[in-house]
């Protein structure tokens, strides 16, 4: 019997703290933020294949601003249940418009400093419904993107949250702008 007694102690010492963390961390992990390894070079150069991001998920409880990178659910058959990351480029209202390698927003020539390389297509004008956000990648000439999919647009509630910052390579950590 006595052999029972440290087992007794273990678990009336140890089970409620771990039960607090579990809990804690699934609550943590579902609402709060998230780790994410970027599968794709859709992003390059800004996030590299591989790369490990942390995902902020209270931000879709808020306003979303044009440049932000995003992850997502995408509106393309067969890949809904993916996550995306993707540069915010069209917010609810909006005109985009891709011609002469350039992106156009409501009109005005868009400065993009973290894209790979200038389009090589056109696309729009089209104009951003009401809840709903249109993303492209920053390499855009080698991304499953808005411009490919047959709905370019992604509904508010499809938003899982905002890529803040990379933790690995730890040689890379810091913010995603």
């Amino acid at each position: 019997m006595t052999g029972l007694l440290p087992i007794k102690k273990f678990l009336k010492e140890w089970v409620p703290s771990l039960l607090v963390a579990v809990v804690v961390s699934f609550t943590f992990n579902t609402y709060v933020a998230q780790g994410m390894r970027v599968p794709t070079g859709s992003m390059l150069p800004t996030i590299q294949l591989q790369d490990q991001i942390m995902v902020e998920k209270l931000v879709r409880f808020t306003d979303f601003q044009f440049g932000d990178i995003v992850v997502f659910y995408p509106p393309l058959p067969g890949h809904e249940e993916e996550r995306y990351v993707k540069r915010l480029i069209g917010l609810p209202g909006d005109t985009i418009e891709i011609k002469d390698g350039s992106l156009y927003r409501n009109g005005e020539k868009v400065d993009e400093p973290y894209i790979r390389e200038k389009m090589t297509y056109t696309f729009g004008p089209l104009k951003v419904p009401e809840d709903k956000y249109f993303f492209l990648g920053d390499n855009r000439n080698d991304s499953l993107d808005a411009h490919l999919w047959p709905t370019p647009f992604v509904d508010k509630s499809k938003i899982i949250g905002k890529a803040m910052f990379r933790y690995y390579p730890l040689t890379e950590i810091g913010p995603l702008k």
